[in-house]
């Protein structure tokens, strides 16, 4: 694969030119939209296979992996070349770039850390407040494909009880909070995941008495609120594409389980309420079956921002009721 490296080396301009067009355009659309974190480069270039985000003062750069084959040393030697290119056309120091990379081995993990726990700090989007990790957890705790998703639930949440579903850091229920939401309830399993929610609250100042935070498995959790009657005008639900985590009472397969997930979910929305459904699996295929029982729209289009360049990072579909979507 060495023709491959080549190719590479001789084409660290065009990856220049590329990232520097991306950041001359978004950083003006940024500051007008008032958000801090966006995608600058979505692998643009087949070359050079990264995704590149913005953070506030920091850079987020990750690798895909392509099971190209090259010698360590040559590895690192492009791997340097891209991250002096990515500090050349941002400006930023190199000690604010986060690298994120396969590993070159078997039996490694497949991403290293540029620090062993990194620094936690604040980005801000559509006036909400995040705390973001971009080296401690394979995820930097704010996913920035769902902004427009998230946007949409503070834009319609005044007066409305929101539930928020594997909820990961929180931040679908910071905008509903933020939003006018009367009440909400934040479910994960993860006390990690939970911690950063709280933090998360802290920062926006929202009330955890109107605004709880619940540690469950999301399967116990919708059998439980609907034998409490439990209802919500707003649901998201965004599971993981698969969990075999030990806390849970079953492995996740959502391919398999999102029949059943949206079932027990739609059994907790007010009649004119909606569901937020989203995963990131790329070959999932929505049951059709959900088709006849509900009113199902897919809005992955609208859901996607426009700085992703990959429209298949994740799909999402609004579910109502029939009955309710007849009435309007």
């Amino acid at each position: 694969m060495f023709g491959i490296l080549a190719e590479q080396m001789t084409g660290i301009n065009d990856f220049i030119n590329r990232l520097g067009k991306n950041l001359k355009h978004q950083f003006k659309w940024a500051k007008r939209l008032n958000i801090e974190a966006w995608r600058i480069y979505d692998r643009d270039i087949p070359q050079f296979p990264f995704a590149v985000d913005v953070y506030g003062e920091h850079i987020h750069l990750q690798e895909y992996d392509t099971g190209w084959l090259i010698q360590p040393q040559e590895y690192r030697k492009w791997l340097d070349a891209v991250v002096e290119a990515v500090v050349f056309v941002s400006g930023f120091p190199k000690e604010h770039i986060h690298l994120k990379q396969r590993s070159r081995q078997k039996g490694l993990q497949q991403y290293e850390k540029t620090g062993s726990d990194g620094e936690d700090f604040i980005v801000c989007e559509h006036g909400r407040r995040f705390w973001v990790n971009l080296d401690k957890y394979l995820d930097t705790g704010l996913f920035l494909d769902h902004r427009n998703t998230r946007k949409r639930i503070g834009d319609t949440a005044q007066g409305k009880r929101f539930l928020n579903l594997f909820s990961y850091t929180g931040s679908f229920t910071v905008y509903a909070a933020t939003g006018g939401a009367v009440s909400s309830e934040t479910v994960d399993l993860s006390n990690t995941y939970l911690d950063w929610a709280r933090r998360n609250f802290a920062l926006n100042a929202i009330n955890e008495n109107q605004h709880r935070i619940v540690r469950a498995d999301v399967f116990v959790y919708l059998q439980e609120a609907a034998v409490e009657k439990k209802q919500f005008d707003i649901i998201v639900l965004d599971p993981p594409s698969f969990s075999n985590s030990k806390k849970m009472q079953d492995i996740l397969d959502i391919q398999r389980d999102h029949g059943l997930l949206i079932d027990g979910a739609m059994k907790l929305l007010s009649a004119d309420g909606v569901l937020y459904f989203s995963n990131n699996l790329r070959s999932f295929e929505l049951n059709e079956q959900l088709g006849q029982r509900y009113s199902v729209k897919d809005i992955s289009k609208q859901s996607v921002p426009e700085d992703f360049r990959n429209k298949k990072i994740h799909r999402c579909w609004e579910i109502r009721f029939q009955a309710a979507l007849a009435g309007e």
